[in-house]
């Protein structure tokens, strides 16, 4: 059930995003792309999500050759930086959208919607807010509520998209603290774009290190801590105080 990243490569026009990336995942492991803007982390989450295609490589998941599942089929949930919620419906009713779409023979009854946007609610701490519209809570809410959307489809992978770049430094602590433990109870593997070391260091078990389309080092915090391989990760690191003493 690993996630199997093998030398993708992506360019849009004469640039090139993603220059042979190639990474695995444990099944249920949380990973962090690193990076600064323009690494190609983003790129990389969409060709995860089948919203991009490589150029060339491969991607192998739970046994399939992941980027031959057309993208509606992955079951891969995506969480944006900007919640990305439909603001003339309420929060149950975005909760509720993907398994309200589904094909007609898969999708579940109004009966069995309704159970799990509750079972969701509760699940991500928003009991008796189902009835709110976005414009009613406050970012951290919201956000959840988008994870709560992600999760309602089942997801076979959770695709972060730098969630908590739009929330205040206290608001983003305590939700990256109530993700981790969320994503460890639900055992989803979760791939997390950030520019934040600290951040990817916090919740992350292993981190990939991103620099102009490649993957400079992959491993755990602890080891990025320890060894780091290129100038530019121990240099990356050492601007926010990440890199060993």
């Amino acid at each position: 059930m690993s996630l199997v990243v093998d030398s993708i490569t992506k360019r849009f026009g004469r640039f090139a995003a993603l220059k042979g990336a190639s990474f695995t995942v444990p099944q249920g492991a949380f990973v962090a792309l690193l990076g600064p803007s323009g690494s190609g982390k983003t790129t990389l989450l969409r060709i995860l999500g089948g919203l991009e295609f490589p150029d060339d490589g491969a991607v192998r998941f739970a046994d399939m050759n992941w980027l031959g599942v057309p993208a509606r089929e992955r079951r891969a949930g995506f969480v944006f930086q900007q919640y990305a919620l439909f603001r003339h419906m309420t929060v149950a009713q975005n909760i509720a959208f993907g398994p309200s779409v589904r094909p007609r023979r898969e999708r579940p009854s109004r009966k069995e919607i309704a159970h799990r946007v509750e079972e969701l609610l509760h699940l991500v701490q928003l009991d008796g807010l189902g009835g709110r519209y976005p414009s009613q809570l406050s970012g951290g809410q919201r956000q959840r509520v988008a994870l709560a959307r992600a999760l309602a489809i089942e997801p076979r992978m959770l695709l972060l998209d730098e969630p908590f770049g739009a929330l205040d430094a206290k608001v983003r602590k305590d939700l990256r603290i109530w993700l981790r433990a969320l994503q460890e109870r639900l055992g989803i593997t979760t791939i997390f774009v950030t520019h934040d070391q600290e951040e990817a260091f916090a919740i992350a078990d292993l981190v990939a290190v991103m620099n102009a389309g490649v993957i400079e080092q992959y491993g755990t915090p602890q080891d990025l801590r320890r060894a780091p391989r290129t100038p530019f990760v121990a240099e990356f690191l050492e601007q926010t105080g990440s890199a060993p003493n």
